[in-house]
């Protein structure tokens, strides 16, 4: 099908090259070609069905003529090329069906058909024989009941019984439910300064005696009997498939949409009006969008047994300990006896570090050494400055921003603490001390914006009245500068970037190639697990076409309508797109390996920032359709490999990740939007309470880039008018870095860690920095340290047994009592005050050290 997708890509962007290019001469907008393909794509199946059986073409001629002469008059150059594109190419694609039928007919290979057609096979000839061999030409790898990952053969079940019911009354009400929950939940907690985010797994526990229950409770009177409208309430005991297609709805909910981001920015921060209707269509269209990237690439990154997902094991772990029936071994306990005591010692700690005892989220010792000294706090800090020492003894802490480091590979592991190390010891403290953009104005680890002078930025001296970049404003107020780290961050971002392509080109290459002739050709490489997969129908790729079809429509029409309030163009909806579709295969390839996916943000904030500046919407929309459809592509994979592995029907699988998607972006956005109008000064720091808990701080740093990158523009901050345009130069080292590792690899062939080192893994370890911290960091690298390393390689039993399930404990305890503590204390304000209950205890961390800075809480240095 690609080979397909690859004509229509190219042919549409010829047809806009020569429309622009050549506007004068065609006269054709680029909407009329995008008009013209609807009609085309509408009116091909229709009429061809009718040509099929009657051998009798209706023409579109006057249809097409009629459409655009309607609504573009007097341009008759215009017509005829709308209704070639139009019509022509609808009675070619007839041509070469028929032509296909032939061939069909008398039994010709499809590709030597398609090589005829398109006459490729006349230009390179051997070379296209070779990697495209016709069909029938591979013998048919055969299954082996052995994983090729030691991980997922240990912990994935080899089985699957297809009579079990799935689709029941009991998963649909406990589905949603849990969706709806989740969803309200995490958006009402996102806000938060300590955001709360409740996973998958809380529903999937939550729901075990609910399931049992209603298994007893509900009448099992079967409806409708003998007919083919049968149905019954309960088809019998609670079940494992029912029980994953609950948490996948569950998935859905668990996490705030990145387009949420957007409301915030606009209504809270740059306090502009944007109405209910087309926030909601940006994030509908950018959850639902990814989908369709995910069924493009399914045949990549969830069939195959090398992408093996590792959080997901977590979850496979989870569903074996709650529903298959084990002996408690002697001296031990079983599974589900593990996990609960597990979650019970969670639950109980959790009231310690989240309630009384807050210090010891980041348990900053340094800081102690010296209490009026600023270079010993930014030294020791876990939340402000380095971390050096510092420690988190509590699971949100340790897990909320790299994910559980019980499930993150030791390769990945070890590849995120050099990077992290390089980038925390080496290159930013050397960038600040030595000064370099003047670093020590500014407090060393900081998302803010400020001016020279060390103070915060007030980015509303720099919008005019149309929500647009002022420029003569710019040059009277100043520039903007960044901190240290914050800089650091963007040219690590940058440098990610050509690692990730560079990497994949060189290591994974190969195997995609492969993976390819194999997908499109009779001979597919199957493990245990894709072999047991194939007694239920797949989802036709259509299915997933027509998804992006009509997202594409919606986004459109968004863009169009309301054009003052999202100011993002028609062309950059088809470049945000062709991002995502070009990034999501490497990017997923990474986090199917490593459970580390390197974020396109910035790229995606460089490029159009550069190409249409001054506009913060339109760069936040676009990153949003760039950057947030791809990692919403990831979640989907990531579930669809969960469903492979518990061998769930794919077309109900594509239902609940549906359904479950737009139920929850419409309970999202609900919660945004009562938030909103009901929270005094929300996201404000400067009007809220000195304790407020309603800070923002992934909004704030959202918000702090859409400055950069859409409002100021990359120009004026990293091209040739601003003073950072020397971190463009890590584009080129990280094209480099993969090249030196690949040849090293190839020297050393024996060397075997000279081929785990990951070079996009490595370069964007710091990634998630700012909002999160030193300290997530260096307590993940101690628990993924432990778990991925010592006890995996000298305790490999009790790993095998325990290490998934004590994450799932951890997860479920701590979300738990965080609800309760919430609800039960700090709603009703019961505060506990002491000196345990601020966390990290170094003020100073955020001072500037240059000489004569004043702000406010600071010494001056003279």
């Amino acid at each position: 099908m690609w080979w397909f997708h690859i004509i229509l890509l190219l042919n549409l962007a010829l047809i806009f090259f020569a429309c622009f290019y050549y506007h004068e001469t065609l006269q054709l907008p680029g909407w009329g070609i995008l008009l013209a393909c609807a009609i085309a794509f509408v009116f091909t199946l229709p009429i061809g069905v009718i040509t099929t059986t009657t051998n009798h073409t209706p023409g579109l001629n006057i249809t097409t003529d009629y459409i655009f002469g309607y609504v573009y008059p007097g341009r008759p150059v215009a017509n005829m090329a709308f209704k070639t594109f139009g019509l022509i190419s609808m009675v070619q694609a007839l041509t070469f069906l028929a032509d296909l039928k032939l061939g069909h007919y008398m039994k010709m290979p499809p590709r030597t058909m398609f090589m005829a057609q398109s006459s490729i096979g006349v230009c390179i000839q051997n070379y296209y024989y070779y990697y495209f061999p016709m069909a029938g030409t591979h013998e048919d790898d055969p299954a082996s009941d052995e994983s090729r990952i030691k991980q997922v053969d240990i912990t994935v079940p080899k089985t699957d019984d297809p009579t079990l019911p799935v689709v029941t009354f009991r998963m649909w009400v406990l589905g949603l439910t849990s969706c709806v929950v989740l969803s309200f939940v995490n958006q009402f907690f996102w806000y938060r300064t300590e955001p709360l985010s409740l996973s998958s797994i809380t529903a999937q526990i939550a729901v075990v005696p609910l399931g049992h229950l209603m298994a007893r409770a509900i009448t099992n009177r079967v409806f409708f009997s003998g007919t083919r409208w049968e149905f019954t309430l309960n088809p019998g005991p609670f079940n494992v498939k029912e029980h994953v297609l609950i948490t996948i709805f569950a998935n859905s909910g668990a996490g705030s949409p990145y387009a949420t981001s957007i409301l915030s920015a606009v209504k809270l921060f740059y306090k502009r009006q944007l109405t209910f209707l087309p926030a909601l269509i940006i994030m509908a269209t950018t959850q639902v969008l990814g989908y369709g990237w995910a069924g493009l690439f399914r045949e990549y990154l969830v069939e195959p047994g090398e992408m093996w997902w590792p959080g997901n094991l977590i979850q496979v772990s989870l569903f074996r300990a709650l529903h298959e029936k084990e002996k408690r071994p002697r001296g031990g306990t079983t599974r589900t006896q593990f996990f609960l005591i597990v979650l019970i010692c969670s639950f109980a700690y959790y009231i310690v570090s989240g309630y009384f005892f807050p210090l010891l989220t980041s348990f900053s010792w340094v800081c102690w050494l010296a209490p009026n000294s600023v270079l010993v706090q930014q030294i020791g800090s876990g939340s402000q400055g380095l971390g050096i020492g510092s420690v988190g003894l509590d699971w949100p802490t340790i897990s909320s921003y790299l994910g559980s480091p019980l499930a993150s590979p030791w390769f990945a592991t070890a590849n995120v603490a050099v990077g992290f190390v390089l980038v925390m010891y080496v290159m930013t403290p050397i960038t600040y001390w030595l000064n370099i953009y003047n670093a020590k104005n500014f407090t060393l680890f900081s998302s803010e914006l400020f001016m020279s002078n060390g103070t915060v930025y007030d980015i509303s001296q720099i919008v005019d009245s149309n929500f647009q970049f002022d420029e003569n404003a710019y040059q009277k107020y100043g520039p903007i500068h960044l901190s240290t780290f914050f800089a650091m961050a963007y040219g690590l971002g940058f440098a990610t970037l050509s690692a990730t392509l560079v990497h994949i080109l060189l290591f994974n290459g190969r195997d995609i190639l492969e993976q390819s002739k194999r997908s499109f050709g009779k001979s597919k490489k199957m493990d245990v697990h894709s072999r047991l997969m194939k007694v239920y129908k797949q989802v036709p790729m259509w299915w997933f076409h027509v998804i992006l079809g009509l997202n594409l429509v919606l986004i459109f029409f968004a863009c169009f309508y309301y054009h003052e309030t999202l100011q993002l163009p028609w062309w950059g909806v088809l470049l945000a797109c062709a991002i995502a579709f070009v990034f999501t295969l490497p990017i997923g390839v990474i986090a199917a390996t490593t459970n580390q996916a390197p974020g396109l943000n910035i790229i995606t904030e460089y490029i159009f920032g550069y190409v249409y500046p001054g506009r913060p919407v339109a760069n936040m929309a676009f990153k949003t359709f760039g950057y947030i459809s791809m990692a919403q592509a990831l979640t989907f994979l990531a579930d669809l490999k969960l469903g492979h592995y518990m061998k769930i029907p794919p077309r109900t699988m594509f239902m609940a990740q549906v359904v479950g998607t737009l139920v929850s972006v419409i309970v999202y956005q609900a919660t945004a939007w009562w938030l909103m109008g009901s929270i005094p000064n929300l996201c404000d720091t400067s009007l809220l309470p000195p304790n407020s808990q309603w800070t923002c701080p992934s909004d704030h740093v959202f918000y702090d880039a859409s400055v950069i990158w859409g409002l100021v523009g990359p120009r004026r901050i990293f091209g040739q008018l601003g003073q950072y345009s020397m971190l463009n130069w890590f584009f080129l080292g990280g094209a480099i870095a993969p090249v030196l590792v690949w040849l090293a690899h190839k020297a050393f062939p024996k060397q075997k860690w000279v081929g785990l080192i990951h070079m996009p893994v490595l370069i964007g370890a710091t990634a998630g920095m700012p909002p999160a911290t030193a300290v997530n960091y260096t307590s993940w690298f101690v628990v993924a340290f432990v778990f991925g390393f010592v006890i995996f390689r000298y305790r490999t039993k009790w790993w095998e047994r325990h290490n998934y399930i004590l994450s799932g404990g951890l997860d479920a305890g701590t979300a738990f009592l965080s609800v309760l503590v919430f609800i039960g204390l700090q709603m009703q304000n019961i505060e506990v005050h002491w000196w345990g209950a601020t966390p990290d205890r170094c003020p100073l961390a955020a001072c500037p050290t240059a000489k004569g800075i004043s702000i406010e809480g600071c010494p001056v240095f003279s």
